[in-house]
């Protein structure tokens, strides 16, 4: 199949772009390289533009007949959001329905959107179903739910064009391989922080909170290998282009880990007690976020391989050692 990735230099894209070339698929990434690296792009054609210019997705569009467009392209960084709101309206939503609109135009039918599980806020019991209600608690999950229903909208007024909403708890990690992981400077995914702290590329780090309802006091959220990611938006598109009918899916594996857990394993795989102080609670954190997955093993026959916090780790701590 053709593919169109947008943000497929960056993180979790570049995980996706790898796998869609392993299985021979003819991948073309669309992005402006903030945060993603050229370096990241395995197997893919790589063009620089913005999702924002209405013109320059048309000239894209037109070079190949697309069987699916994924989106990645957006700003993720949940305190960011609550203290410049507007950025993740303009980047997550604005953008997305451009570029929604641009499928339109170019008959691109089928959809995969890159959401999160900050759209679920504080759910009782710290459990999400699909069917969990939707009450994010900061701009960044705000602006992922309003593509969501921008999508739900489009879906309903265009027959033909179908999508999947995936909702990601915490990736984490780096290929299994080696060949891909996480690069941007500007991250505050813990697991990454935790392991340049490890490998002393920072001197200490910080805990946000240690007074929260969980059994040790800071938060707990369910972590997901970046490979298991890939491997459900594989099987999404391949559910789509089957004839598969809008959803959304949780990604998890459905249990967590407290924040104290993860430096706990991270200390003990790389073998370094790194520093760790205490600090406030960032604005727009949530106590506990666990994903309820049967739906996507169901539905999709997602079969996740790499539910191991210590391969997780390891992963991540390899990644970051070869990480120039």
């Amino acid at each position: 199949m053709n593919i169109l990735v947008t943000g497929g230099a960056g993180y979790i894209g570049s995980h996706i772009v790898l796998l869609l070339g392993k299985l021979g698929h003819d991948v073309t990434v669309i992005d402006n390289l903030s945060t993603g690296r050229r370096e990241s792009v395995i197997g893919a054609e790589l063009i620089v533009g913005e999702v924002a210019d209405s013109a320059f997705l048309d000239k894209v569009m037109n070079t190949k007949k697309f069987d699916a467009c994924v989106h990645f392209a957006g700003s993720i960084i949940v305190p960011e959001s609550v203290t410049n709101p507007t950025k993740y309206y303009d980047n997550n939503t604005v953008n997305s329905l451009n570029l929604i609109q641009a499928c339109l135009r170019n008959k691109i039918s089928k959809f995969l959107f890159s959401s999160t599980a900050a759209v679920y806020g504080i759910p009782v019991g710290g459990e999400c179903l699909e069917s969990t209600p939707v009450m994010p608690i900061n701009p960044y999950g705000k602006s992922k739910l309003m593509t969501e229903w921008m999508l739900e909208d489009t879906a309903a007024a265009h027959k033909d064009f179908n999508y999947v909403a995936l909702r990601y708890f915490n990736v984490a990690g780096g290929n299994v391989e080696g060949l891909v992981g996480q690069c941007s400077p500007f991250s505050t995914h813990l697991i990454k922080i935790a392991c340049e702290t490890a490998l002393g590329k920072r001197k200490s780090m910080s805990v946000f909170g240690d007074d929260y309802k969980t059994p040790d006091g800071t938060c707990i959220r369910d972590y997901i290998h970046t490979d298991d990611l890939a491997q459900a938006h594989i099987d999404s598109i391949e559910y789509l282009v089957a004839g598969g009918k809008s959803d959304i899916f949780n990604c998890g594996y459905g249990h967590g880990y407290s924040v104290n857990d993860v430096l706990e394993t991270v200390k003990k795989v790389s073998g370094v007690d790194f520093e760790v102080t205490k600090g406030p609670r960032r604005e727009g954190d949530a106590p506990n976020l666990i994903a309820v997955s049967d739906k996507i093993r169901k539905t999709l026959g997602w079969k996740p391989k790499y539910d191991d916090l210590s391969l997780i780790v390891r992963t991540a701590l390899d990644w970051e050692r070869n990480l120039k």
